[in-house]
């Protein structure tokens, strides 16, 4: 007969080689959201209290305090300390993390979560103090989910407030800049804008060479032969910089508010204003440092030299866009998108390349992608689209079909629609009960009876839910995409002979540069098409 011996699992001390009587190594982490002085004292504060209340416990060996000030918890990727904190742990050098509360741990559902489980598979708990929340206990993930998901939308909440009262700025024609990064002026104590004699010579000198016939880039080299540094103390002047001097209203006075917009509470990416929001003009708004006249001169100047090489500033996204590769193509050693440049421009063999804008920027030694002529990248399209064009019933309708079959499998089960309409109930007054235990308006006892029942009856049901598969809104989606994509191919009346713009703009998502000579284009439905290539000598000849 077999015997059969239970041989117990190790502690996290054995398995680490730690005596089991050794002390939790623990550690805090606190956040400040803002530089200023209240939240600063509020910063220190709470890295003294923490290092106390650490040491208190005999029990508790005190690692470290991690405290990251002056950002915003709504992402993790500026968080230095937060970051650090997770690599000490990741070397074993922490068991357990002490935080004040959900909402300065993060403030994005996902990266709340994403941590806390990457911390679990290390072994490393997280104790949010105001919660009363201990990431060791069974049900603290649902917990955590539920409330990470109360922290977001208050993040969301403070955003629109702040939309709100600069929206009541501007209106009121409030003008606030930061001086440090803005050449010709200082500001004074009540936030007005004074200008700084040395620095408006300079901007003086920029718009006077300017007119008198100089280009940017002759600017440019003059400042930096002199031994001009710009504002924040560079010895080199980005092109960039001189074109934003010369556009900037805010040197003849006057001051345009909200040129740019929030895009994202969470990731707080910004994006140029191009009519989504109001823009607010305050005329007279500070002492200028160039009149109005010779202003309104440098734009006429500008738009009449971009014109000369057909390139209008008012007009600059449209004539980007002509390029119908612009945007397009992707690099597939570091990322980044190509840009398009005329090599021999001055000579009859002069040739459109596509380069990596890392290459263009940083040389080859950051990335070494070789440029890929326009030429061939057209001729490589043709080949692509003609191939996919000949076998589109073979490629796509059995696609079409098999996504819609599946689909409409899905959306006819009324077992399905019950179960997710029951789901969603539980998991509501899951939440609701949540937020009666936080605000302290249930007794413990009730609230651990009745949240043991909805629990045990929405894992059954999750599990039930599991059997029948999911319905994918991606699948819908690309079913859509492939639809459209086909019915594009059967109104062509034949393949293509040369190159057309509006076919590759309505097939073409993006086109992934692994070589100059293997490409994957990628169409609107996410199907990729991979074509590999030897060009012949010359220009013109691909085989």
């Amino acid at each position: 007969m077999k015997k059969v011996t239970t041989i117990a699992a190790k502690t996290r001390e054995e398995i680490q080689g730690r005596p089991q009587e050794a002390r939790l190594r623990v550690c805090a982490y606190c956040r400040v959201s803002s530089n200023s002085n209240e939240q600063m004292e509020s910063f220190e504060t709470q890295v003294a209290y923490y290092t106390k209340y650490i040491n208190s416990r005999p029990e508790w060996e005190f690692a470290n305090v991690y405290a990251d000030g002056g950002i915003s918890g709504t992402g993790r990727e500026h968080r230095t300390e937060f970051n650090r904190m997770l690599k000490d742990c990741q070397n074993g050098k922490i068991d357990l993390i002490v935080t004040k509360s959900i909402s300065r741990f993060a403030r994005n559902t996902a990266d709340c979560l994403e941590a806390v489980r990457f911390l679990k598979s290390l072994g490393v708990a997280v104790f949010f103090e105001r919660e009363n929340i201990n990431t060791q206990d069974s049900e603290s993930e649902l917990i955590l989910s539920v409330l990470s998901s109360i922290a977001q939308e208050e993040s969301r909440s403070i955003s629109e407030n702040i939309r709100w009262s600069l929206k009541k700025k501007f209106r009121q024609g409030k003008v606030t800049v930061t001086t440090k990064r803005f050449l010709g002026y200082d500001t004074s104590e009540s936030g007005e804008l004074l200008i700084n004699p040395a620095e408006a010579e300079i901007v003086r000198r920029i718009f006077r060479e300017y007119i008198a016939g100089k280009s940017i880039r002759e600017i440019k080299r003059g400042l930096e032969g002199d031994g001009i540094k710009t504002v924040t103390g560079l010895d080199k002047w980005p092109e960039a910089t001189l074109r934003g001097v010369l556009t900037n209203e805010k040197y003849y006075g006057d001051a345009i508010l909200q040129k740019t917009y929030t895009v994202d509470y969470l990731t707080h990416k910004k994006k140029k204003n191009r009519g989504e929001v109001p823009l607010y003009h305050v005329k007279g708004n500070h002492e200028p440092i160039i009149s109005k006249e010779e202003f309104d001169l440098v734009q006429k100047l500008m738009a009449e030299r971009a014109a000369k090489y057909g390139n209008l500033p008012e007009h600059r996204e449209r004539y980007a866009s002509q390029y119908v590769f612009s945007g397009r193509l992707i690099c597939g050693n570091c990322g980044s998108t190509f840009k398009r440049r005329t090599w021999n421009s001055k000579s009859k063999a002069k040739q459109i390349v596509w380069q990596c804008s890392t290459y263009i920027k940083e040389g080859k030694n950051q990335c070494g992608m070789k440029a890929l002529d326009d030429i061939t990248l057209k001729k490589v399209f043709l080949r692509v689209f003609n191939r996919l064009y000949r076998n589109k019933e073979a490629i796509l309708k059995p696609f079409m079909e098999n996504v819609q079959k599946v689909l409409l499998d899905e959306l006819k089960s009324e077992p399905v629609k019950a179960i997710d309409a029951r789901i969603e109930y539980i998991t509501g007054r899951m939440k609701q009960l949540i937020r009666l235990q936080i605000k302290e308006n249930i007794a413990p006892e009730v609230f651990q009876r009745e949240y043991g029942k909805l629990k045990a009856e929405l894992d059954k049901l999750r599990e039930e839910r599991n059997s029948y598969g999911s319905l994918d809104d991606r699948c819908e989606e690309l079913l859509k995409r492939t639809e459209k994509l086909y019915e594009y191919l059967q109104g062509m009346e034949d393949i293509l002979t040369e190159f057309d713009d509006d076919v590759f703009k309505a097939l073409v998502e993006r086109i992934l540069v692994i070589s100059p000579t293997h490409l994957k284009f990628e169409l609107k439905n996410g199907l990729v098409l991979e074509e590999k290539f030897i060009k012949k000598k010359g220009i013109h000849g691909l085989r």
